[in-house]
């Protein structure tokens, strides 16, 4: 994720200072990473630096100075082109839970494997659970909806997945063995 994009985004819904501009990101990328306020401020920094963000002035709510920054023009442009380029889905698996279940296919014996790829599709399965409840929660937000919904379609092409790849532990094991 691009923390500098994502920045732009939300400062081009309207001027924002670093603690409104990272309740933002929680609020509207509910499942994602946390930003750190270090990172937002860092962040804008960079941003200002480049001319992507202007700082706008300052104002003081009960606590620091709040410097409120504004999209230029520039960064207008700049996150113009950024959305217009369409992300290339990657060329490698990289994943722990792929990793992990290529070693246990390769280190353990069949029952050891088949335990672990159950237990973790019982993992996943428990997860679909807990984000189909969010989805149905009476107080959810749009924004709750589609990060559970993606979250769900991961997590289900994950559990696909596993269980295709349990259906092989035997023929697996039988191919590494030989």
């Amino acid at each position: 994720m691009s923390t500098s994009h994502l920045l732009l985004g939300l400062l081009a819904a309207g001027n924002r200072h670093g603690y409104e501009l990272k309740r933002a990101h929680d609020s509207r990328l509910p499942r994602a990473r946390p930003l750190a306020f270090g990172q937002v401020y860092a962040t804008l920094n960079r941003l200002a630096r480049d001319g992507l963000v202007a700082a706008i002035g300052q104002e003081r709510e009960a606590g620091p100075d709040r410097t409120a920054y504004a999209l230029t023009a520039r960064g207008r442009q700049e996150l113009d082109q950024w959305l217009a380029t369409v992300e290339p889905p990657a060329p490698y698996v990289a994943s722990t839970l792929f990793a992990k279940v290529v070693v246990a296919l390769l280190a353990a014996d069949v029952d050891t494997a088949r335990s672990y790829l159950v237990a973790q599709a019982r993992a996943h399965t428990d997860r679909l659970r807990e984000l189909t409840t969010v989805k149905t929660a009476p107080s959810v937000t749009l924004d709750d909806v589609v990060a559970a919904d993606y979250a769900i379609a991961h997590l289900d092409a994950d559990l696909r997945w596993l269980r295709t790849t349990l259906e092989r532990v035997a023929d697996w094991h039988r191919e590494v063995r030989s």
